[in-house]
């Protein structure tokens, strides 16, 4: 199956039923919080994937430049809102849950998207566009999983969440899960630094049109998958992407300085993260 079949044949992607649930109680109040809305939405990748969707439709005259929540929230009307979570409440579980799990999935998604959004700070880039590309850059490899059993079968030589995934991926199809999520990125008309972002995350270089924040996503996704692999001390220096840091201007150490997260804390995927940002 081609990248393009998978576009044409997309699977029901699930979202956090606690983000889901805190969400359509915020929503039934009589004067809803904008504010905690748009943290709640925030931390779920396929809702905010959605969102932003609804939010760049050509109706509101701003298709391709709606890149974070706060900017849809403004342009949607909270019965839009509504109608999105709602759907999003129908959709079961994936099948690949058992090899992926949804709540490790969903934290390695925030991690990756606040390390992101960190990186982009330092390096005066769009933060908000940083931090969202961050939360949706592994959507792909949701779908692939729900729809090519091939996918799951790589699991027993490099799991999901293995820094070397990607290449992995890219030679069983051709394709790896951050190009997939361009793919959708670019069907759901986000704005071209997303999907630009997602396309070359896997190899920042690729791109004649070279994208800095595709450098900051990889290095981003580096940071969170060392998280979740328990990385520490040599470990971290031998998988540092040096040569993508070093075009940005960085090293390892302040990379890891702008992590906002006390991984110390963080038992990789136990628990879904509060809802905040």
């Amino acid at each position: 199956m081609q990248l393009t079949d998978l576009l044409h044949h997309p699977q029901p992607l699930p979202s956090s039923p606690r983000v889901l649930a805190l969400l359509l109680t915020e929503l039934k109040q009589v004067q809803p919080d904008l504010r905690r809305i748009d943290q709640f939405i925030k931390t779920d990748p396929v809702l905010s994937l959605r969102v932003l969707q609804a939010a760049n439709v050509p109706a509101f005259g701003l298709g391709g430049q709606v890149n974070c929540i706060s900017q849809a929230l403004a342009l949607l009307r909270l019965e839009q809102v509504q109608d999105l979570v709602s759907q999003a409440l129908a959709h079961a579980p994936l099948k690949g849950d058992a090899v992926l799990p949804l709540m490790q999935f969903w934290v390695y998604s925030q991690d990756c998207a606040r390390v992101a959004r960190a990186l982009a700070g330092l390096l005066q880039q769009n933060q908000q566009a940083a931090y969202m590309a961050g939360l949706i850059h592994a959507l792909g490899e949701l779908v692939m999983r729900s729809s090519l059993p091939q996918v799951s079968a790589l699991d027993d030589n490099c799991a999901p969440l293995e820094l070397r995934r990607a290449l992995a991926e890219r030679q069983l199809l051709g394709f790896c899960y951050t190009e997939l999520s361009s793919a959708m990125a670019c069907q759901a008309h986000l704005p071209q630094i997303l999907c630009d972002a997602l396309a070359y995350a896997h190899a920042p270089f690729d791109n004649d049109a070279y994208e800095p924040l595709a450098a900051v996503l990889h290095l981003a996704q580096w940071r969170a998958r060392a998280n979740q692999l328990g990385l520490k001390d040599n470990a971290l220096t031998v998988t540092f992407p040096s040569l993508v840091a070093e075009v940005l201007g960085l090293d390892i150490d302040m990379v890891l300085q702008q992590d906002p997260i006390d991984w110390s804390c963080q038992v990789a995927g136990s628990v879904l993260v509060a809802a905040q940002t």
